[in-house]
């Protein structure tokens, strides 16, 4: 079915609860933990870490509180999850936190707002409710403003060599694909590692988590 032509941008699969400015996921609230574990066993510790489409901000100020020597500088197009941000911030007394910037990766000029060079660029739960040309924006982009030894940390549902790793995750890519045709879950080795390798990334780690997903680690 058309969606009307003055619909609202659908930004999220989930309802959110509201408390003042702090959104809240349940699926944040699911993965943060797992996510955490992950980032902390792989990514640094330390510097200048930017994170792309940053949703209601909840997973930045898990890491941020775990990572007290990172900087991190989290962000979204969408203004409510650009104050989302600000308010879990302001909420947990995170000091280590940048204010949010308004980063569309889908743009090819993002690296000029952004802050370089960096020590690890994050996207969780962006690539399959986005365009493709999100994707390329974001791996592109991390490819130019990652210092050397750099890390490219993203985490969501993926297929494997053409292949869904779950039927859930074919069920879940018809919905996303009948709900946006522009969306759907991308394919890890044919989509998204010949994009990095044009970008100078190199696939690290693949790592699986709950619920059919995948963290993956580039480094540059």
């Amino acid at each position: 079915m058309d969606k009307p032509p003055n619909a609202p941008k659908e930004i999220a699969l989930e309802a959110r609860a509201r408390e003042g400015g702090r959104l809240f996921s349940p699926s944040a609230a699911r993965n943060r933990d797992p996510i955490r574990d992950v980032f902390l066993a792989h990514m640094p510790h330390r510097g200048a870490i930017l994170e792309i489409a940053s949703g209601t901000g909840e997973h930045v100020v898990h890491l941020a509180a775990a990572l007290p020597e990172a900087r991190f500088f989290p962000g979204d197009p969408d203004p409510a999850s650009r104050a989302s941000i600000a308010a879990w911030t302001a909420h947990l007394g995170l000091e280590n936190i940048a204010p949010p910037h308004a980063i569309d990766a889908a743009r090819k000029d993002w690296v000029d707002a952004a802050p370089a060079p960096l020590d690890a660029v994050v996207s969780i739960n962006m690539i399959h409710i986005a365009p493709f040309d999100a994707a390329i924006g974001l791996i592109a982009g991390a490819g130019a403003v990652l210092r050397p030894g750099g890390r490219l940390f993203l985490y969501g549902p993926f297929s494997r060599r053409g292949e869904h790793t779950a039927p859930s995750n074919a069920a879940f890519d018809q919905s996303l694909k009948a709900r946006e045709p522009s969306w759907g879950v991308r394919d890890l080795d044919l989509d998204i590692v010949p994009l990095a390798e044009k970008a100078g990334l190199a696939l690290e780690r693949v790592i699986e988590m709950p619920a059919n997903n995948l963290s993956v680690v580039f480094a540059r």
